[in-house]
């Protein structure tokens, strides 16, 4: 294990499941397990006291829910990352729990390599999990959606390069899809996704997605 290990936090409310989590993670060279809790509430608390990087959160538990708990969590000084785990896809908690500032989600049933790369993926910045995903369930919840045809005011700072990028985003493409849409180098897209970032201080990629959505810049497909 070496000194720049990812620190992941457990939360989910079946012991056996953080205890599988628990063994995955900290078999991995670069990774480990830092802390557990078994509902939101212990989570929120803890984190509190517990640096972390990257959050494994249950989305339904009992008293403090997987969504309120990444919503307080979104709200600390220095907010880890949050995945969060749903049984079923296309839930509602998920894409609840990604308007209130998860990273992505998975399935439990995620192959464990699978589960590893989100880690790595979402600490890393470079990629969020499965935004073709959050696409998905933005569209098959878009009733959830407020009207938005009004544009967000930091959406009048970007460029027009940077406004096209930001719908490819919300329409799920890679940065890799991207750059050969517009004849762009990688690196060149993800210095736009950096400033498209920045100008609208949002975290990453995913609230982009849902940004995309909500100020209508990108429809729901029928």
């Amino acid at each position: 294990m070496t000194d720049e290990a990812i620190r992941v936090f457990l939360v989910d409310d079946q012991e056996l499941v953080r205890a599988g989590f628990t063994m995955l993670v900290d078999s991995q060279a670069d990774m480990r397990v830092v802390g557990q809790a078994g509902d939101g509430g212990e989570a929120v608390e803890k984190i509190q006291v517990t640096a972390c990087d990257v959050v494994l959160m249950d989305v339904r538990m009992p008293r403090l829910d997987g969504v309120e708990a990444t919503r307080q969590l979104n709200s600390l000084p220095k907010a880890p990352k949050v995945i969060v785990l749903t049984t079923f896809d296309l839930d509602e908690y998920a894409f609840a729990a990604i308007k209130a500032g998860a990273a992505g989600f998975l399935l439990k049933n995620t192959p464990p390599a699978d589960l590893l790369s989100a880690i790595r993926q979402v600490y890393s910045g470079d990629a969020v999990v499965s935004p073709s995903t959050t696409k998905r369930l933005l569209e098959h919840f878009a009733g959830a959606l407020p009207d938005a045809d009004t544009e967000r005011p930091d959406l009048k700072d970007l460029t027009a390069r940077e406004r096209e990028v930001l719908i490819e985003v919300a329409r799920g493409l890679s940065n890799t899809e991207i750059a050969r849409l517009f004849t762009l180098s990688e690196a060149t897209v993800k210095t736009h996704i950096g400033r498209i970032l920045a100008k609208t201080g949002l975290r990453d990629r995913v609230a982009l997605v849902v940004l995309g959505y909500e100020t209508g810049l990108v429809k729901p497909t029928k």
